[in-house]
């Protein structure tokens, strides 16, 4: 039987499992959705913008598991999904983005709303293909789903021309998958891990590092279990963060330039660097030459490419973090004397905790995030970038189902409540709860009207600080206090530059409370931590609408402690004494 390629690409989608489809129309997609109307076996979402769209697909990818799945039309309905592309790209989330695209006729004829979209995301994606013959519409789109899902997960873009939408073919579509070019890989190398269990076994001040990929392949109990019957202390990554549960004894934090002091220092004076899932990027390893000195270092990655491309390692992994911890924890022997090590370590978190003092503002970042932790049991947690991720990853705690999704390759602002809209649809069963900086927020702050048409009832929490925040620490810190473009307030009236909030500031444009009711839900302005539980109970109240909070936090609040970039995690600022102010 003949069918239309849009007939096909619907039942493609039925045959793959998607329940939900995040889709935004236009002229080379009308065809597409046109054969979506009516659908009743999975769940189309209408975004307001592209790029909240790929973003809620991401979320929706994070928190599921499963691949995430967007339509959009040509021209800037493509390239609106780049950022989102590149997002997911960096962080190792399965997405396939389908596009539409002019008549193949007049593909490369300047054509209205047309752009080379394949070559544009190359880069950024696993892999991008523009479907040129109707005979090959199935197979593109069953390789798209199976490249996505499996080896290193990732984005793959396929690009939909019209006439190929309206040719008529065949109505098979692949059960299988035979690509010759690609073959992930499947297996754990058992010489290798044997030398890492010697390695083990003779260390007397081992650590593992743990990063995204143990979380994207769900093994945080295999972890958990492999940490425990070696008695070996976890530091991560802040995409690695709750692949222990943080309340665990073995968990000493996050590392890196916002680490803690206990976890930098665990890595610069370990003996062996056991590392799984992470690419050591800057961010982590400050200074390169200074980095786990003294260590040897195992690295478990699924990307061979990963491996000693930053860091230069003495015994590389190829294979899946899962499939590797439990190999891995049939055949190690735990080292025979890591108490003291332990010990160390957990007394150096104690002495060092990361706090930020109650008397220098009515309400802290601090306050508000450990408000999450008390008001929401298990969560999902979403955030924006800046000083909002920074201060999530510090304070939250990751216990049972909750688990954390940010950007963090790519540092995406804007990511936070598209993400949030996207695993509420994925987990409607979890609390969700989306974090965002004022400047962050408003990136894609239209998404509110998604989460009120699909009558999603997500905590929206906007730290403000009428500041790009981050970019405002550097510019005190390293740049003698010159507020260059960070102000959210400043206005044409205000005249000169000036690098000191005080009263006679204009007034925060917009108010997010009324903001809140022109999409006719409940905002929450709070100002002091008594507030917050109250705050929190009633946004738990709002059963099929999302709720604004917005806490009004100190304008000039830091993120600490900090590694400056290019400097070792030895050299950490851990307190700032502001000049002047």
């Amino acid at each position: 039987m003949k069918i239309k390629g849009t007939q096909l690409f619907v039942k493609a989608l039925i045959e793959e499992g998607v329940d939900t489809l995040f889709a935004y129309p236009g002229g080379m997609a009308i065809d597409l959705f046109d054969a979506l109307y009516g659908v009743k076996e999975f769940r189309v979402v209408l975004p307001r913008h592209e790029q909240g769209l790929v973003h809620a697909a991401d979320g929706y990818a994070r928190a599921t598991g499963k691949t995430g799945v967007c339509l959009v039309t040509s021209g800037p309905g493509a390239t609106n999904l780049v950022t989102g592309i590149a997002t997911a790209n960096f962080d190792s989330v399965p997405l396939v983005c389908f596009t539409g695209q002019v008549p193949t006729n007049l593909i490369g004829n300047d054509a209205f709303q047309e752009v080379d979209i394949v070559g544009i995301c190359r880069s950024i994606c696993k892999y991008a293909v523009t479907v040129r013959r109707r005979e090959d519409l199935g197979r593109i789109i069953k390789e798209a789903f199976y490249i996505a899902r499996t080896g290193k997960p990732g984005p793959v873009l396929v690009d939909l021309p019209k006439d190929i939408q309206l040719a008529l073919g065949s109505d098979e579509y692949p059960k299988e998958v035979f690509m010759r070019s690609y073959k992930p890989s499947t297996s754990v190398h058992m010489g290798q891990l044997k030398k890492a269990a010697d390695m083990l076994a003779n260390a007397k001040r081992p650590l593992f590092l743990v990063g995204g990929g143990v979380n994207i392949s769900h093994a945080g109990a295999a972890m958990t279990g492999l940490a425990e019957a070696m008695n070996v202390p976890v530091v991560t990554t802040i995409m690695g963060k709750g692949a222990l549960p943080t309340d665990h004894p073995l968990y000493i934090g996050n590392m890196g330039m916002h680490g803690n002091v206990a976890a930098n220092t665990a890595v610069s004076e370990c003996d062996l660097l056991f590392s799984i899932g992470t690419r050591f990027n800057d961010r982590i390893t400050g200074k390169i030459s200074e980095f786990a000195k003294g260590a040897k270092i195992v690295h478990i990655d699924i990307d061979a490419a990963s491996i000693s491309r930053n860091i230069v390692v003495d015994v590389p992994i190829v294979a899946d973090a899962r499939e590797a911890i439990e190999k891995f924890a049939e055949i190690a022997k735990a080292p025979s004397h890591t108490g003291e090590w332990v010990e160390r370590l957990q007394k150096l978190r104690a002495e060092n905790p990361i706090r930020m003092s109650a008397a220098a503002a009515p309400l802290t970042p601090q306050d508000i995030i450990e408000g999450i932790n008390r008001n929401f049991a298990e969560a999902i947690v979403t955030t924006d970038v800046g000083q909002n991720q920074m201060w999530t990853t510090q304070f939250l705690q990751l216990r049972g189902k909750s688990r954390l999704l940010t950007s963090g390759g790519l540092g995406t602002m804007g990511y936070g409540l598209p993400a949030a809209i996207g695993a509420k649809l994925g987990c409607p069963d979890m609390a969700v709860v989306s974090v965002s900086g004022d400047g962050g927020f408003q990136m894609n702050e239209q998404e509110l009207a998604t989460a009120v048409c699909e009558e999603l009832p997500i905590t929206v929490c906007i730290l403000n600080n009428s500041y790009l925040g981050n970019v405002r620490q550097w510019q005190e810190m390293f740049f003698g206090g010159r507020y260059s473009c960070t102000c959210l307030e400043k206005r044409r009236s205000c005249g000169a530059w000036c690098s000191k909030p005080g009263a006679k500031c204009p007034p925060y444009v917009p108010d997010f409370v009324k903001l809140a009711d022109t999409y006719g839900i409940e905002g929450i302005r709070v100002t002091k931590r008594e507030d917050i539980d109250a705050a929190f109970a009633r946004a738990k109240k709002n059963t099929n609408a999302p709720t604004i909070i917005e806490f009004i936090i100190e304008r000039e609040a830091d993120i600490l402690p900090m590694v400056p970039g290019g400097n070792a995690l030895s050299d950490m600022i851990t307190e700032y004494k502001k000049e002047g102010k």
